[in-house]
């Protein structure tokens, strides 16, 4: 009987972010732990449902290590997770015919800009050249060329906002399965310089959805085994950052490099209209108080889902100087505020400086004096995952026409989890603060007046170029002018 060897390691970075993450980041599953995701909408689980159907094959779990987006980790948090993740593999190695590794791509650490390949090219060297390993990537993941080199094929996301995550997972298990049955993967790569971000990146409506769909095409025609669009996360700055086309074909490199260079030249023309339509604050403000609502102030600056510190005070600064008149609804990461929140208890008025705890040269603290509405322990389930999250000891400050939940850990803010978790419906109000460049249309767009994108400092804005990469390849669109490219497949077989 055939076993199967799976691991999860799974964390995205923005090198801006100025607070390193740790390994206590981390939620940690060992061995059959990673069970308790089936049914879940994860790739670990999308996968189990895979190989779990087939009775003539069996499931090694080792290790399922997840952490929110943060700053980039630290070496000594990078040391001891990768100890423990490649412990846990070495221990059943030599059991497994073949391995499925769910990563996400966008992973950085002091001391080591490609965390993914170290774990791969480690595990390859564990289990021989010869055994089937596939890996499956966040679209905004980087994937180098050191973990091409050590893989067989990937299966990456075809959606965004995401929610093929099981389906991913599912992919990359019947990948596995062909490469077992005697298929002969074949990837190339075409690499290209450009950084790329906001709504036509929104596969069901942008330009970049129509490119997906001819990945989807064909791989549903049999073309290829495996196709996607990679288009990295532009705040983790690494020297493999950038767009990339990845085709893999079952023993058929000729038509790898031309559908990757086709889909390729197709991508490039369109990188102008993928870029972030940014509204400064200011005007957002003035167009808001005269619209019924409610409306969307989106803070994809702040997004902690893409790895900032979440703790930014600008919008609520510039409402209330603005004097907004309607009811607003915010979150921001700040655990001094949650702490004098819960040691005053519920209905005590406390005075704090709100924000900018973990970044306050961006974002000087805010002198509020709010009344404690509610206080939570800051756990909740993911709206489009379903998996937990945990922002810590977290309260409700209401002060003037503001609501803002003050959550003392960074979490992702990609859906309505912690709102409601926290007694507020954001239909209740006028105005709601989003920290994530997009949703699922449903939980915002479909009922909102308008949504504005607001041109905010922060770790992870789409006004890229204030950002100050320094290690991403050069030239870069649109870093630098005048930026040039040739599609160019490279060929990765083992």
């Amino acid at each position: 009987m055939p076993r199967i060897l799976i691991l999860d390691c799974k964390q995205e970075i923005s090198s801006f972010n100025p607070l390193p993450s740790q390994y206590a980041n981390f939620a940690i599953l060992r061995g059959p732990e990673m069970l308790e995701h089936r049914g879940r909408n994860t790739e670990v689980a999308g996968a189990l449902a895979v190989f779990e159907a087939r009775p003539d094959i069996a499931v090694i779990p080792t290790i399922a290590a997840r952490a929110g987006s943060a700053g980039i980790l630290s070496a000594e948090g990078w040391q001891r997770l990768s100890e423990e993740i490649l412990a846990a593999v070495a221990a059943r190695a030599d059991e497994a015919d073949a391995v499925y590794a769910s990563l996400h791509g966008a992973m950085g650490a002091v001391g080591e800009l490609d965390p993914e390949g170290h774990l791969l090219t480690e595990i390859r060297r564990m289990i021989g050249p010869d055994k089937p390993m596939v890996m499956s990537l966040d679209l905004h993941g980087i994937c180098t060329a050191r973990m091409l080199a050590q893989t067989d094929g990937q299966a990456i996301y075809h959606t965004y906002p995401h929610v093929d995550f099981a389906d991913t997972g599912r992919r990359a298990a019947e990948l596995l399965l062909r490469v077992m049955g005697g298929a002969r993967p074949v990837t190339a790569r075409v690499w290209i310089p450009a950084l790329v971000r906001g709504d036509e990146l929104v596969t069901r409506t942008g330009c970049y959805g129509d490119l997906i769909r001819e990945c989807q095409r064909i791989e549903r025609e049999g073309t290829a085994l495996a196709a996607g669009i990679i288009i990295g996360n532009p705040f983790t700055d690494v020297p493999e950052l950038g767009c990339q086309v990845l085709v893999t074909t079952d023993g058929d490199p000729a038509t790898a490099e031309a559908e990757a260079a086709r889909i390729a030249a197709e991508f490039w023309p369109l990188r102008h209209r993928m870029q972030g339509k940014l509204i400064g604050l200011t005007r957002a403000i003035a167009q808001a108080r005269t619209m019924k609502g409610p409306v969307i102030f989106t803070d994809a600056a702040d997004a902690t889902s893409s790895g900032a510190t979440g703790d930014s005070n600008a919008i609520l600064r510039a409402l209330q100087k603005a004097d907004y008149p309607g009811r607003v609804l915010a979150p921001i990461v700040d655990a001094p505020a949650a702490a004098a929140a819960h040691a005053a208890g519920v209905g005590a008025t406390i005075r704090v400086g709100l924000g900018g705890s973990i970044d306050p040269a961006r974002f000087p603290p805010m002198p509020v004096e709010a009344r404690v509405k509610l206080l939570s322990d800051g756990r909740a389930r993911l709206e489009t995952m379903g998996t937990p999250i945990d922002a810590g000891p977290s309260a409700v400050l209401t002060f003037g026409r503001f609501t803002v939940v003050v959550l003392s850990r960074s979490v992702s803010l990609f859906d309505r989890a912690l709102y409601w978790s926290n007694g507020c419906n954001p239909r209740d109000f006028d105005l709601i603060v989003v920290k994530s460049p997009h949703c699922e249309g449903h939980m915002f767009d479909a009922w909102a007046e308008k949504t504005f994108n607001i041109d905010a400092p922060g770790a992870t804005s789409a006004n890229l170029e204030s950002l100050g990469h320094t290690i991403c390849p050069r030239p870069m669109y649109p870093l630098d002018e005048g930026v040039e490219f040739a599609p160019r497949p490279v060929l990765f077989w083992r």
